[in-house]
């Protein structure tokens, strides 16, 4: 499922800067918020969403209220982070323990174009039974990633139809059973550190 152009170390390198600006600016936001005495946070990122599962069947942000979310965007034509970061969070689910079951991991893919929605069922059952893939139209997943404050653009590699990556952001984000944001969780983290990252801020 890595038919795009593999940029190698460099990708990897780039999404994991792009991600901790990210993670940093959510966090700093966080704190400003709280010694200004604004809003939360909670009320910055994240929000109502409208997509599509694997089967085909449309979904939003309450479809999982009063179980812990953990949203990652990427898509499955990714050569390189997107696969490392959903193994690595199989695993930290493994590592949770009876907590995982208080969370459901979600892949909202960047790409609709290519990534249908037997597409991404495919992709994410690759990750163990817990993941969930999603999809949408291009205004949908639009709407998703700016309420969540993702970035992503296409990166043409040739001529056809088919010749482009996707160049986005990589942050984990951990949503509560009331759908408001808890805190961003760093993409480029062993499954063992993402355990331990999800634990703190379940707890």
């Amino acid at each position: 499922m890595t038919t795009g152009a593999d940029r190698g170390p460099s990708n990897r390198v780039l999404y994991a800067i792009i991600g901790l600006l990210v993670a940093g600016l959510l966090l700093g936001t966080g704190a400003y918020l709280f010694l200004s005495g604004a809003r939360p946070v909670s009320l910055t990122v994240g929000g109502p969403f409208s997509l599509i599962d694997g089967d085909g069947k449309p979904v939003t942000d309450k479809t999982w209220r009063g179980k812990y979310m953990l949203v990652y965007f990427g898509y499955t034509f990714c050569p390189d982070v997107c696969p490392a970061t959903l193994s690595n969070v199989a695993d930290a689910l493994d590592k949770l323990g009876p907590k995982a079951d208080q969370l459901q991991p979600l892949f909202i893919t960047v790409d609709p174009k290519r990534d249908t929605p037997p597409v991404v069922k495919q992709y994410a059952a690759a990750f163990g039974p817990r993941m969930i893939g999603l999809t949408g139209s291009p205004e949908q997943i639009g709407a998703a990633a700016r309420a969540y404050r993702v970035y992503y653009t296409e990166h043409r590699t040739g001529t056809g139809p088919e010749d482009y990556t996707m160049d986005h952001s990589s942050v984990l984000y951990l949503m509560g059973p009331d759908g408001r944001f808890v805190g961003p969780v760093r993409a480029d983290q062993a499954g063992p550190e993402i355990a331990a990252a999800l634990a703190k801020l379940m707890s």
